[in-house]
């Protein structure tokens, strides 16, 4: 049960930051937000643990956070930024793993201590990164147009939660296949891929749906957009 309470405890702390992050800087502050989660999530994800038996990867709860930024955008200030954001994610992707390939291919002084282990996080990156690339790209542009369609079809104030977790329900499976099959798929045994798969999706969408209160939260936050 370590791993579950601490789990509740490091979701609410990346919430917490996350609100943290848009008060004190706005829009802009979701941006940085996006970035640094994209590239924290692709880190994150080659640590495997287990809960209630089963094998998952860690990543998930600030992944999704990056639907709760792209949501909160699409709510407040509408879908062309909400594409913005996803634009800006895809980019700090790409740009830290084409830095940390080129960090890892200089050749260590004899007494470094750190290039075994940047190579044991970094050296998947490629992989993880192409997988990651795929699934945001394609999950979070669906993702914003099912919001979208969603504001029109619920657009009530207290319909939110509808607009939030119907549009990660369908972009987080999308997601969660794309990204496991890309990146996991032959390194580790089938069952062991479906159990990552299964709760990939699973927490994400756990924490997406925790994450509501939050949006709400953040959407009647009052902040400075000078």
């Amino acid at each position: 049960m370590f791993n579950f309470w601490i789990g509740v405890l490091f979701a609410l702390v990346n919430f917490g930051l996350f609100l943290v992050c848009y008060r004190l800087f706005g829009r802009m502050g979701l941006y940085a937000w996006i970035g640094m989660a994209t590239v924290l999530a692709n880190i994150q994800v080659v640590k495997t643990i287990e809960m209630f038996g089963l094998v998952m990867t860690l990543g998930n709860t600030i992944y999704a956070s990056i639907y709760l930024v792209s949501d909160l955008l699409n709510e407040k200030y509408g879908e062309r930024e909400a594409k913005k954001a996803v634009w800006f994610g895809f980019f700090t992707l790409i740009a830290a793993t084409i830095i940390m390939q080129l960090v890892l291919v200089f050749e260590p002084q004899e007494t470094d201590i750190a290039q075994g282990s940047l190579q044991t996080i970094f050296g998947l990156m490629p992989k993880v990164a192409l997988g990651s690339l795929c699934a945001y790209f394609v999950s979070q542009f669906v993702d914003v147009k099912i919001y979208s369609w969603l504001k029109k079809k619920c657009p009530g104030r207290n319909q939110l939660w509808i607009r939030n977790n119907g549009s990660t329900l369908f972009s987080q499976l999308l997601d969660s296949v794309t990204f496991c099959t890309i990146a996991f798929l032959g390194e580790f045994p089938m069952d062991v891929w479906w159990q990552i798969l299964l709760t990939t999706y699973l927490i994400k969408f756990v924490v997406s749906a925790a994450s509501t209160p939050f949006l709400y939260i953040a959407r009647n936050m009052k902040v400075d957009e000078s």
